[in-house]
């Protein structure tokens, strides 16, 4: 009788345990799907910080790029018409190089 006692007690103190490891289990795997979910929500706004940041980055390198070639369009144009002016120069020496030659 003492052994069905003592057999009976260590069933339900087996069966406590149990139950309570199963509701601490349940309390831990809510617990890391809480920590999962603002994970995840960190994760999504890092993500979209990123992509505001390359936005932000890929339209100021097209800015600067436009930028870049209006001033190399610039510098062109002026390089052309001083090459002009000095073509210009250099034919109007020729031609009065060649009058003075015409002269001697």
């Amino acid at each position: 009788m003492n052994k069905k006692i003592i057999t009976t007690f260590a069933a339900l103190a087996l069966a406590f345990t149990l139950t309570a490891c199963g509701d601490k289990a349940k309390e831990a795997a809510e617990a890391a799907k809480k920590q999962a979910e603002v994970a995840a929500a960190a994760a999504a706004e890092s993500a979209k910080k990123a992509a505001e940041a390359a936005a932000a980055a890929t339209k100021d390198a097209a800015a600067k790029t436009t930028e870049a070639v209006k001033d190399a369009a610039t510098a062109t144009s002026d390089a052309a018409g001083k090459a002009m002016d000095a073509t210009k120069d250099a034919a109007n020496k020729a031609v009065d190089a060649a009058k003075d030659a015409a002269k001697k």
